[in-house]
């Protein structure tokens, strides 16, 4: 008969590593799934500002680590496999399948994030870190006194435009459409930006580079122009991809492909949880990823107390 813990995470991020920490300090039997290192996407940002504690900031890969070495001094585990598939159908105990095993566990915690959307150019990857970004409030600040592009037109777009306008010399927004898809109460503020010009109805088509970012070519959608554009930055919102494919049909998900779960952290599934960037919420950010790990197993013990 195979192992049966108390407790599985999918994901190694803040949420999963802060749900392992409290699950092990519960005294609960468990164990982390990570496809790849500590710290998810926040393990790919240079520094991070906003996270208390850290009045000089810290990196994204050393707080992670530090995260998975917290949990795993409780006698939390960490086991390198990536997740590809769930079978929920028994209340009782819960099938998590590996490339390589099949798990147990009387509850799961899903913390597998959401990825950024790409725009899918030849050398985007590449440039990633070396000007091209995906989090104006995790790396803007290296743009201050300096001209940089947020591409997209929907909330984060703005949002992420607005942050930029008030740290950097200037702001190009670069949209697909004559107007933006986010919300109206939005548009005000970033209309009345000094700093900030609009390039309508176009779409990147190449990023140039000298080993680092220098700008962009832009198509123009209408007319069919291209023109050049010179900056230091390309911040890339156009939405994000939750990572829920390896799921299937066993959980709820909203239209988005988020997994459908409250502040509880509850999701459709008695025993499973949904914490961090993959569930439905306003504001995703590492505080409020490390806040739903904390919840997860609250709900959890009360389940299994059950």
């Amino acid at each position: 008969m195979s192992y049966t813990y108390d407790n599985l995470i999918i994901g190694g991020g803040p949420a999963g590593y802060t749900a392992a920490l409290y699950a092990a300090r519960a005294g609960l039997d468990t164990a982390v799934l990570e496809k790849m290192s500590a710290g998810g996407q926040m393990g790919l940002t240079d520094i991070i500002d906003n996270y208390p504690g850290f009045p000089e900031g810290v990196d994204g890969f050393t707080l992670g680590m530090n995260m998975q070495l917290q949990a795993e001094r409780f006698g939390a585990k960490t086991l390198f496999e990536d997740v590809v598939g769930v079978d929920f159908t028994d209340p009782a105990v819960k099938k998590v399948m590996t490339a390589y095993n099949t798990y147990t566990a009387r509850t799961v915690i899903i913390a597998t994030g959401a990825n950024p959307r790409e725009l899918g150019l030849p050398n985007e990857r590449a440039l990633t870190g070396k000007g091209v970004h995906y989090c104006a409030h995790c790396d803007g600040r290296f743009y201050k006194g300096k001209t940089v592009a947020v591409v997209g037109g929907g909330n984060s777009a703005v949002s992420d435009a607005l942050y930029l306008s008030r740290v950097t010399e200037k702001v190009y927004v670069i949209h697909r459409r004559d107007t933006l898809r986010a919300t109206k109460i939005y548009h005000e503020p970033l209309m009345k930006a000094e700093n900030v010009e609009f390039i309508w109805d176009s779409a990147v088509t190449e990023i140039l580079s000298d080993g680092r970012v220098t700008g962009v070519k832009v198509k123009n959608l209408k007319d069919g122009s291209e023109r050049e554009v010179a900056f230091s930055g390309l911040f890339v919102s156009i939405g994000r991809k939750p990572a829920t494919e390896f799921l299937g049909n066993a959980l709820e998900l909203d239209s988005y492909g988020y997994i459908v779960a409250d502040e509880s952290t509850r999701t459709s599934v008695p025993g499973v949880f949904a914490v961090g960037d993959v569930r439905t919420k306003a504001l995703r950010q590492v505080v409020t990823a490390v806040a739903d790990g904390a919840t997860a197993i609250h709900y959890t013990e009360e389940f299994l107390h059950k």
